[in-house]
């Protein structure tokens, strides 16, 4: 019989995806060694949640965002005790410390003398800020200090409530772009922007509106998102609409949850819109009455025992016979699953197949033969995850 060619590919080009719009071209900032802007990666934030005061928990906290992938964490600074606690911070943390300062201004020179890597303001929370802009920006731009200017709904500068109403799109872009103006006025313009609300609707059309009037890099966020479902949603929607436009260098999901969970979701977010180079990628069906496996069980069981597998990989956990087989052909590894048994595929071949009581272990046994033919170093105790296999024929 002759082979019918039906075009498949034979070489798939694995987690390659086409941006849905080209980056917006903005200024390029350096903040602690990491670049902003100007086509450089978004890169993903988070807040601790600690007192700044309590060093030893801080930089705990700032260890654990950044093993789960932060790259720019921010510290409150609401007293003269965490003021004095940045210095060890910004030099010990792993990764760029931006100090976040509300209502004194002089917690802003003390960050910048501390070395941190950035300064967030709230001109809306601070007395007379307008005011010591030019100390602000003399002082920031000696030590090569960026400036975020945070704008948020919930603490929107009185005269503009007054002038809107409310904190419309049009009332928080004005805000941000007076501050900013203020600071050109000094030839400052090391300068990033964020403009924050908890709608989403209303975030999305202030960042379009202000991405529309400035070069700077912008800062995404929906402020007080909520709890970690809702919060994930909110934010997931409005970043994913506004990435797909091009707009944002940099993000941080708000939750009502450990900041740990925000670099999961922010990360997760962007590996999903193709703007970061995808880990662990779980590919599982929502199960269907022609599932013979426990897929639900399954896909967790998989996803528990390969956390922290520091590989791009894709596994697809398939239930059926109908999309399974396709499904895990096209991942790097995956099992398709029927009658008690599940088909192992490694790279688009059958390897074996085995009972439904030894599909997770296969799997994490696979994944860590693939891991190390990437020339990953893993941790004990996912080698240790795999253990023998019984075939089925």
């Amino acid at each position: 019989m002759t082979a019918v060619n039906l075009g498949i590919p034979t070489k798939r080009h694995d987690h390659d995806i086409e941006p849905l719009a080209p980056r917006r071209q903005t200024r390029q900032l350096n903040v602690g060694g990491v670049l902003v802007g100007g086509g450089a990666p978004i890169s993903v934030q988070s807040m601790t949640t600690t007192r700044t005061s309590d060093i030893g928990a801080t930089l705990q906290q700032i260890a654990e965002l950044t093993a789960t992938g932060c790259n720019i964490v921010r510290v409150a600074c609401p007293t003269q005790d965490d003021a004095d606690a940045l210095k060890i911070i910004a030099k010990q943390s792993q990764i760029p410390v931006i100090a976040d300062i509300h209502f004194q201004p002089k917690y802003v020179f003390a960050a910048i003398d501390a070395g941190c890597a950035a300064v967030r303001v709230n001109p809306g929370n601070i007395k007379q800020f307008d005011d010591r802009v030019g100390e602000i920006a003399k002082a920031a731009k000696d030590a090569g200090t960026p400036i975020r200017i945070g704008v948020n709904a919930g603490s929107l500068d009185k005269r503009l409530l007054q002038k809107y109403g409310k904190a419309t799109p049009e009332a928080l872009v004005e805000s941000a772009l007076w501050e900013a103006s203020l600071f050109e006025e000094h030839d400052f313009r090391d300068i990033k922007i964020s403009v924050k609300h908890n709608d989403p609707v209303v975030m999305i059309k202030a960042y379009r509106l202000l991405s529309q009037q400035c070069e700077y890099p912008l800062h995404l966020g929906v402020t007080e998102a909520g709890p970690a479902f809702q919060g994930t949603i909110k934010s997931a929607a409005a970043f994913g609409a506004l990435l797909a436009e091009g707009i944002g260098d940099t993000i941080r999901v708000s939750l009502s949850a450990p900041p740990v969970e925000e670099v999961k979701v922010g990360n997760q977010i962007l590996e999903s819109m193709g703007l970061k180079e995808r880990g662990l990628e779980i590919v599982s069906c929502p199960s269907c009455g022609r599932a013979q496996v426990d897929v639900y069980t399954l896909a967790e069981q998989v996803t528990a025992g390969l956390e922290g597998l520091p590989v791009p990989l894709r596994v697809a956990v398939m239930g059926c016979v109908v999309n399974g087989p396709g499904e895990a052909r096209e991942a790097d590894l995956g099992v398709a699953s029927g009658n008690g048994k599940g088909q192992i595929f490694v790279k688009g071949e059958v390897i074996r197949t085995v009972p439904e009581s030894q599909i997770v272990e296969t799997l994490i046994e696979e994944a860590v033969k693939l891991a190390e033919a990437m020339g990953a170093d893993l941790p004990e105790e996912i080698k240790g995850l795999a253990g023998p296999v019984v075939q089925v024929h």
